[in-house]
This record gives C-alpha cells, sequence and structure tokens, in this order.
C-alpha cells in the first residue's frame, strides 16, 4: 500500500491577533435544568426571534430547555434564572457549531439582561400571577469558513482524498465530524483494523472568518483477519455457518466485507442478530481475530392474516413455519386460507399448501424448494378443485438477480358455463427476477421486474373431450418507484404486466391457465377476473394476451398517516396480441396507517368505463402497498 507522509502542520506567523477555540464534536448537550425550585412556580413565556438561517433557528428551538420545559416542569424565579443562562450556553454552542463563531446571543427576562447580578432577586419578588417574558435575540455574524485543512501522519492518498473538507467551505462542526468519520472509514477499508483519527483543536482567525483545521492519523499496521469464533448457536450447525459464511481467515480485513458477511447470515432468516465483532489488538501473528456473536429466532412461527375487499369478500390465512428443519436453515411451511362472501364469487373458496426449502442446495446461493397445494374456489368465471406440485431451483446471481428453473404438475376439474372438464398439466417455467427497491411491503425506491416463460403440456383427464395439447405462456412484469426528494414520505410509483399465450386458442386452454384483468393486482374498480371478453352470461371467458399499467401517488403525513391517488388501466385480448382489447381504467383514492410490519392500506376505486354487469366501485383492505 502506497503511503503519503503528511508533514506535522506548523501554524505561520500571521499579524492578526488569533484566540483558539475548541470545536463541538456534538452539536447540541441536553442540560437538564438545576433542581432549583421557588416555593410558588413562576409562569414565563419565551420569544425567539428570527436569526436569518432557519436551520440555526431550527436547532435553536429544538435544543432550548426553555421551551420544551416550559409546561411539563414549571420553575421558581431563581431556577428560571438558571434555566435560561444554560439556554445561553446551547445557543452559542449552536453557533458554532453551525460555523457563527463571532456570533452573538442576547437574552432578557422582563427586559433585564441575564447576566444582572440582581436579576434573581427581581425575579423571585415577581407577581406569580403575571407570566414573564424571556426574549432571545441571536445575531449570528458572519459565517466561518475552513482554511487551512490538513493531516499528520502516515495515510494513502485514497483515505487521504476522503475526508472531503476544502478551503472556503462553511465551517459546520457536522461536517468536521463526518470528515473525521469518513477518513478513518477509508482507513479501515484500506485494510488497517486498529487506525485512529483525532481532530486537534482547530484555530480561528476573527479577523479572517476562517478556521483552519487538523487532524491526526494514527494508522497502525495493515492486517488479515485471523481465527474466527462462532457463539451463540444453539439448533444451527457450526459446520454449515462456516460453509456459509462469507469470511475466512487470511482474508484483508475489510469493513464492507464483514457486514456483506453479516447481512448474508441474517438473509438465512433463523437469526434475529448477527454481531461481527473484531479484536482490538492484534495476535501473536499479527492476524486480527474476529468473534461473531448470534442469536437464534424461535424454531417455530405462527403467523396470521386478514384482508377484505368487495370482489373477494373476506380473506383469512394462517401458516405455520418451522425455520431450522435439520441444522441447515431448512424451512418447512404450512398454510392454508379461506376466502368468502365477495362478488367475484359464488361460494367459500379453501386453500392449503405445504413448501419445504433448502438454502445452499448442491452450491451457494442456490435453493430447492418444493411445494404441495390444493385448491377449491367457485368464482364468476370458474369454479376449480386442483392439486399442484411444483419443484425449482432458484438461483441467486446477485444480491438484485435471480434466476428459477423448474417443473410443475396441476391436476384439476374445472367447471365453466355449465361445462366440467378434466386436465393434467405439465409444465416447465423458467423465470428471472430482479429487484433493487428498498423495501418489501413499502418500497420508496428501485426497481422490480420478472419474466417468465412456461411451455405446457395439457393431457385430458379421465371422461374428458378435451384434447391433448401444448402451449407457452409468456409474461413480463414491473414496478418502479421514485422518490421525489422527501426521504419516502412522496412517492411516484408506477407498474406494468403484458402477457401472452400461444399455441393455443382461448378455448383451446384450460380456463385457469387463460388470462383475466380487474382486482387489486391489476385493475382497482373492476371486480376480480371480470375486465375482457364475457359469456352471454356476463361472466367472463379469460383470454390468450393481456396488457395493464397503473400510476399511484403516494404522500405520507405527519408520523403514521398517508394518502394515495392512482389511475389503472388494462385489456385482455383473444387473438394472443397484447394490447389489442378493449382498454377499461380505474381511479381512485387510498388511506395508509404505517405500522412497523408495514402501512395498512385502504382503497376506494370506481370504474371509468363500466363492463356490462359490473359494479359501481370496489373497495380493498389489506397490508403492504398494493404493489
Amino acid at each position: 500500500m502506497d503511503r503519503a507522509l503528511v508533514t506535522p502542520r506548523t501554524p505561520p506567523a500571521r499579524p492578526a491577533p488569533r484566540s483558539s477555540f475548541r470545536l463541538a464534536a456534538v452539536l447540541l448537550v441536553a442540560i437538564l435544568p438545576l433542581g432549583l425550585n421557588a416555593a410558588d412556580p413562576q409562569p414565563y413565556d419565551v420569544t425567539l426571534a428570527p436569526s436569518g438561517d432557519a436551520t440555526l433557528d431550527t436547532a435553536v428551538r429544538d435544543s432550548s430547555n426553555l421551551v420544551a420545559l416550559r409546561d411539563l416542569a414549571p420553575v421558581g424565579g431563581f431556577a428560571l434564572v438558571e434555566r435560561a443562562r444554560q439556554d445561553a450556553a446551547r445557543f452559542e454552542a449552536a453557533l458554532q457549531a453551525f460555523g457563527y463563531y463571532k456570533g452573538r446571543v442576547r437574552m432578557t427576562i422582563a427586559g433585564r439582561p441575564i447576566d444582572d447580578p440582581g436579576l434573581p432577586d427581581f425575579v423571585d419578588r415577581a407577581p406569580a400571577a403575571a407570566a414573564l417574558q424571556v426574549a432571545t435575540a441571536i445575531e449570528p455574524g458572519r459565517r466561518f469558513r475552513f482554511g487551512r485543512v490538513d493531516i499528520e501522519g502516515l495515510a494513502p492518498p485514497s483515505a487521504k482524498a476522503a475526508l472531503g473538507l476544502t478551503s472556503g467551505q462553511p465551517a459546520l462542526a457536522a461536517e468536521v465530524v463526518a470528515g473525521r468519520d469518513r477518513l478513518l472509514a477509508a482507513l479501515r477499508d484500506a485494510g488497517y483494523p486498529l487506525a485512529q483519527v483525532t481532530l486537534l483543536p482547530a484555530i480561528a482567525y476573527p479577523d479572517r472568518d476562517t478556521l483552519d483545521l487538523a487532524f491526526r492519523i494514527e494508522a497502525g499496521p495493515q492486517a488479515n483477519l485471523g481465527p474466527i469464533r462462532i457463539s451463540g448457536l444453539r439448533d444451527m450447525n457450526e459446520s454449515f455457518v462456516r460453509e456459509r459464511l462469507l469470511l475466512h481467515p487470511g482474508q484483508r480485513f475489510n469493513p464492507a466485507a464483514i457486514e456483506a458477511a453479516r447481512t448474508d447470515l441474517m438473509e438465512l432468516g433463523t437469526f434475529s442478530v448477527v454481531r461481527m465483532v473484531p479484536a482490538d489488538r492484534l495476535d501473536a501473528n499479527g492476524a486480527l481475530p474476529m468473534q461473531i456473536d448470534v442469536t437464534e429466532r424461535p424454531l417455530h412461527a405462527v403467523e396470521l392474516g386478514a384482508s377484505y375487499s368487495t370482489d373477494l369478500g373476506v380473506g383469512l390465512t394462517a401458516a405455520w413455519r418451522h425455520r431450522n428443519l435439520f441444522g441447515g436453515a431448512e424451512q418447512l411451511n404450512l398454510m392454508g386460507s379461506v376466502q368468502h362472501g365477495g362478488n367475484a364469487t359464488t361460494k367459500p373458496g379453501y386453500s392449503a399448501g405445504a413448501q419445504y426449502r433448502q438454502p445452499d442446495f448442491l452450491t451457494r446461493d442456490q435453493a430447492l424448494e418444493i411445494n404441495l397445494n390444493a385448491v377449491k374456489q367457485s368464482l364468476q368465471a370458474y369454479d376449480q378443485t386442483a392439486v399442484t406440485e411444483r419443484i425449482a431451483l432458484n438461483r441467486r446471481l446477485s444480491p438484485r438477480w435471480t434466476v428459477s428453473v423448474g417443473l410443475f404438475g396441476e391436476q384439476e376439474q374445472i367447471t365453466q358455463e355449465g361445462i366440467t372438464s378434466h386436465y393434467n398439466l405439465v409444465g416447465l417455467p423458467v423465470s428471472a427476477k430482479y429487484d433493487s427497491t428498498d423495501s418489501p411491503l413499502d418500497p420508496t425506491k428501485g426497481i422490480r421486474a420478472s419474466f417468465s416463460v412456461t411451455p405446457t403440456l395439457s393431457l385430458a383427464g379421465a371422461g374428458s373431450s378435451n384434447p391433448t395439447g401444448t402451449f407457452v405462456t409468456m409474461q413480463a412484469s414491473g414496478s418502479t418507484y421514485f422518490d421525489l426528494g422527501t426521504e419516502g414520505r412522496s412517492v411516484l410509483a408506477l407498474r406494468g404486466l403484458i402477457g401472452q399465450v400461444s399455441g393455443a386458442g382461448v378455448f383451446g386452454l384450460p380456463p385457469d391457465q387463460r388470462f383475466y384483468a380487474g382486482g387489486s393486482g391489476t385493475v382497482r374498480g373492476y371486480r376480480y377476473q371480470s375486465i375482457g371478453p364475457q359469456f352471454a352470461s356476463n361472466r367472463p371467458t379469460g383470454g390468450n394476451a393481456i396488457s395493464t399499467g397503473t400510476i399511484e401517488f403516494r404522500q405520507r403525513f405527519l408520523d403514521s398517516y398517508g394518502v394515495v391517488g392512482f389511475v389503472d388501466a388494462g385489456q385482455v385480448g383473444t387473438d394472443g396480441k397484447p394490447f389489442s382489447g378493449t382498454w377499461r381504467a380505474g381511479a381512485g383514492i387510498g388511506a395508509r396507517y404505517y405500522t412497523s410490519i408495514g402501512p395498512i392500506r385502504l382503497d376506494i376505486a370506481v370504474p371509468l368505463n363500466k363492463q356490462p354487469g359490473g359494479d359501481s366501485f370496489e373497495l380493498y383492505i389489506g397490508i403492504g402497498q398494493a404493489f
């Protein structure tokens, strides 16, 4: 590693007088008022005159005990004076933290300055019924800027560049602390685990309105990782954890690699806490030992869920999960659900399923997933009783890309328009997914996209006259989220879906393999599966092509509330070509209540061009954003 020797700073002789200031590392420190109380609390009002710097004014008000404790902790006269003097000291610290080293704080109580020796007696004699006026005027003066910025000690050039402080930059204490942290992080990223960075006393030059800075580096030696000890394992096999671990002895110390390894272990889903703790000294071999402390989550979990929509009615779900079946983070999930009461259903529907998932199957970042499901549902489109089996290999190519290949089978009985058919389906689904979003239930930025191709062989079941045939289903979907510069409080969300089936006409496909639109997943305002061609009974036939799109604006306010507005549009076609059907659009508004597990969603939407037999509105309640 290249190193550069930086000559220790010797302040040059200057004709102007100078004074030394200790730069505050912490912007504002709350100091509780002294416990000095007169016999009767003295009421008071507080006035903070604007300084001309809105950010400074906010910091001053937030740091004021006069403001924060006026109603919560009333005090007597003498203690009021002491509280005011402590606030004045805080305000002076705030001025320096924002670079105003020549700023002044003028504070009075009932028009008398707080340094008046007779003020405590005056306040104690004041009538308790009248509120005293505590007035503060802050004169910031000119903001100081950085003059010389020096680094003392040996440091790689890349670390010096990371400091990010330059001459002429506003002398904000927060920037100094951030620069010191960046410098320390750069040293550790370069393999110096014991590096230390000290901020030397800053030197202010009032005649020039500048502040000179100096940082002393003690890099210490570069080091590799030494022995890695793991503690806290209960049901997990240590051999599996070590094989999974992205760190190994002899690897160059790197904080980013250590954090990546910690995140990777957390993604297994079996740990509630993973702590990576490097030693504070090197061992006899010059390596840095590493301690990994883990806390395992409970082996079993029960999850309950509920939803409601006017088209599908009340949905109740339950799941039992085993997080670590054989000691290698294998998961066994048993799930069941009931759906009843919607205008898109004719009878209650049920489903039950089991899923087994084994991580790192045959190789790292490759999971084996086996699913077995049974479903019985009675929809306006069709009645279905089916059993499905699916086995898949899911391969993570990168933190954002995942690909999957599998094999599925389905045995089903479907009744549509009074005609009952039996099908045996065998398919080979292949898919790719991309996800750069920041949250599964409430994304505010990033992209989600998926593409799938599923060749399927349809075999007529016993007693069915449906011919054997092969068809290919292709589908692409995506959503993207734009944070409009508000840290996730104002978000523009877009989504789209396009799909088609080739190799068979609409009535050559099993009804459940056709495309349908309508409902919360595609076009809100229309009942589930209702968009597209219809039988004479106004029930949907389904199609072999689909296109849908959504634009939604989400606005959060206060801490836990939000509103949304949206427009959805979609069409289902019968000629195998997307965008060829009749478009239907819906619009609506919604409310959100944000919780620790995700937002609770309530949306209401109306159709803009209603289909025959359609409803005037649809209502949706659930957990998580609509997409």
